[in-house]
């Protein structure tokens, strides 16, 4: 696959919006190190971590970024905090709104259930969001998420067929919460905006799945391996997409948790680079 259609993530270097995650390295080192790699796009990260500017001086493309917002309490509106998001990926250039249905909670642990009101207002509102983001040039694209409200199959089925949101097809957070990601490419190519590409090790997730551990405790344990090294069949969901047509990115996303600061070089680098290794070398006849 081209150098050009793959980009990166600060989540792949340890860096996470969710308190307590682990040690946050530094944007300079993130950026380093990701343009030692050859890498030239990025998503933002946490709000504020890699601004525009920043991303500008590496000489790295500004490709969106994660939003996470409730959008299932009818007495909270989301709009304006979106709107200002939007407002900082159109200043960089940026294309590409990544939203997750959070639940309101800290952390992506504990899950409340939604009742039909609060999911008619989730389903609205991400046709709002879209529409707005179309308004400023911006592609919106929901994000099954571990943790939020849409997670699991039946959600992610809601949320097809009951918005025109785009997909962000996160291969990682898809397994976890019980989508064959595969599959799912296959049926629902037309709505996927933005990819996210995990490797997983699948009794990890099944092990998140069924509420023997928690995401976090699995994440730092490995759940995520170097693309090509996990359980996922990768192979087949590239060919998917692009016999499919899909134009957009493929980001390297691969969560990692860094209990203490690792020197620089080492630490998260080697299995970005492997991710990297393995992502470039992916031809459509695989």
């Amino acid at each position: 696959m081209r150098l050009e259609r793959i980009a990166a993530a600060p989540i792949s270097w340890g860096v996470c919006e969710v308190p307590g995650w682990g040690h946050q390295l530094s944007p300079d080192q993130v950026l380093t190190e990701m343009t030692q790699l050859g890498i030239t796009a990025s998503e933002f990260g946490p709000d504020g971590f890699l601004p525009g500017p920043l991303l500008a001086a590496y000489g790295v493309t500004a490709v969106g970024g994660f939003v996470p917002a409730v959008l299932h309490d009818p007495d909270h509106d989301p709009l304006p905090d979106v709107r200002a998001a939007l407002d900082r990926f159109t200043a960089a250039g940026a294309r590409t709104l990544v939203l997750a249905a959070a639940t309101g909670l800290d952390g992506y642990d504990e899950r409340p259930q939604v009742d039909a009101a609060g999911w008619r207002t989730l389903l609205a509102r991400l046709d709002e969001i879209a529409a707005l983001a179309g308004s400023l040039g911006v592609t919106a694209a929901l994000h099954p998420h571990v943790g939020t409200v849409v997670e699991g199959p039946e959600e992610v089925d809601r949320v097809l067929d009951g918005s025109g949101v785009g997909l962000c097809l996160d291969t990682g957070h898809l397994l976890v919460g019980g989508t064959d990601p595969v599959a799912l490419a296959r049926r629902a190519a037309s709505r996927v905006a933005h990819v996210h590409l995990k490797d997983v090790h699948a009794p990890a997730a099944d092990a998140v799945r069924t509420g023997r551990t928690t995401y976090t405790a699995a994440v730092t344990a490995g759940l995520y391996r170097p693309l090509g090294a996990g359980d996922l069949d990768l192979p087949s969901l590239l060919t998917s997409l692009e016999s499919a047509g899909y134009p957009g990115w493929y980001v390297m996303e691969q969560d990692t948790v860094l209990p203490t600061p690792p020197p620089p070089g080492p630490g998260p680098l080697p299995d970005i680079q492997s991710s990297l290794t393995w992502l470039q070398s992916w031809t459509p006849d695989q």
